[in-house]
């Protein structure tokens, strides 16, 4: 066999494997085409800094889109260039879509965290249940805790994320970090807002910064924040009794 030929079978073969590998590999997907809207709100995000198509939404208005940055929510014209903040109002019944649509946001955010990272108060019947964002030396956190067999007794599963509004590396982020890390949470944190030093160290991983930065993209300002089942920020203390009854309102159809 002339040496050309010796040369050329074994490339021939080799060749003739691949294209066989080539033919059973299965072709990658071809990437999704996106709907029309889908383009539309992608197109508007672009022109945002550092927003996603999936933060952008039509709203009724034509020519005018929702932004939402955590619960924030910013209406910006189609090019992106410019933006508003305020409510926007359905004037035929006076509905507040901006209000129902950060009580969406809120929940979407909030039912995000895994109650296993919550320190809970619940009564043997649950009628209703809220979140609170706590800072163990806020005052008002403190007179809401003090009742909290009432509010059980009265059918209010207490739901607790950490919010130590003086930020990372303080001795209240550190008070919430000791909560966390102890053996019997609830009983921690009853004694830390009762001002007695805990003897608990710090472990890592904990929950705090990460509840931290939740009441910050809910628009927390303050301690307690409670946020009730529809979504609802009620901002500040608020007696038992007094919270169940806006939670028996919210509970009514039409109401809240």
């Amino acid at each position: 066999m002339p040496t050309a030929n010796r040369w050329l079978l074994p490339l021939a073969s080799a060749l003739g494997a691949i294209a066989l590998a080539l033919d059973a590999a299965p072709l990658p997907a071809p990437a999704a085409a996106l709907t029309p809207l889908e383009a539309e709100l992608a197109a508007v995000a672009a022109h945002i800094p550092g927003a996603k198509a999936s933060d952008v939404r039509t709203t009724p208005v034509p020519g005018i889109y929702e932004y939402s940055h955590g619960a924030e929510l910013v209406y910006v014209t189609a090019d992106g260039r410019y933006g508003f903040v305020g409510d926007l109002y359905r004037m035929a019944d006076r509905n507040n879509l901006s209000d129902a649509r950060r009580r969406e946001l809120r929940l979407a955010l909030i039912g995000a965290e895994p109650e296993s990272s919550m320190v809970v108060f619940a009564p043997q019947t649950t009628k209703y249940t809220i979140t609170v964002f706590t800072d163990v030396d806020c005052g008002y956190c403190r007179a809401l805790h003090k009742q909290i067999a009432e509010y059980n007794r009265l059918g209010v599963k207490v739901r607790y994320l950490f919010f130590p509004r003086t930020g990372p590396n303080t001795e209240s982020w550190s008070k919430a970090e000791q909560v966390w890390c102890s053996a019997d949470r609830r009983a921690a944190l009853t004694q830390a807002k009762l001002g007695v030093a805990l003897t608990a160290a710090a472990c890592k991983p904990n929950p705090i910064a990460e509840q931290y930065a939740l009441g910050r993209a809910i628009g927390l300002v303050g301690t307690p924040g409670i946020v009730t089942e529809s979504g609802e920020l009620l901002p500040g203390y608020a007696p038992p009794d007094e919270l169940v009854q806006e939670l028996q309102q919210e509970a009514q159809p039409g109401q809240g």
